[in-house]
């Protein structure tokens, strides 16, 4: 699995690497418009996009949100197949109803409420496909 994290906060993202660095390779990013920059080497150099994006809504120059919506067009333009689309999970301090529901209009697989519980993270992780390991029978 290939995943990129984009993160603002240092250990927020240091914590995502290390949860996603046991099932793969991960690159970071420290906010939208380098993880906009990612994605577009990501397609151009394989065809497709990243297994996973961690996406954090707060952040300098480009927002999550308007990271996620670059992300779901860029993928568009480059007539990626839906198994060659990145699973996006947003994550964000704030359980704010209109930044979920914005989200997973522009198509977010998953939100995920900092600070990131590893357990609760490797479900989901399984719940969407990303691994074959069932957290709930561990």
């Amino acid at each position: 699995m290939k995943s990129l994290v984009v993160e603002d906060d240092f250990f927020a993202g240091k914590l995502l690497t290390k949860y996603l660095s046991a099932l793969g390779e991960v690159d970071t990013a420290a906010n939208g418009e380098e993880a906009i920059v990612a994605v577009v080497k990501q397609i151009n150099e394989t065809h497709r996009n990243y297994d996973l994006i961690c996406l954090d809504i707060m952040m300098p120059k480009i927002d999550g949100q308007q990271a996620l919506k670059g992300i779901r067009e860029l993928e568009k333009k480059g007539l990626l197949k839906e198994e060659e689309c990145a699973k996006i999970f947003m994550t964000t301090a704030f359980s704010d109803r209109d930044q979920v529901v914005e989200a997973a209009k522009y198509g977010c697989t998953a939100y995920i409420i900092k600070p990131v519980n590893r357990n609760k993270f490797y479900e989901a992780l399984y719940d969407h496909g990303l691994t074959k390991i069932n957290w709930n029978n561990q």
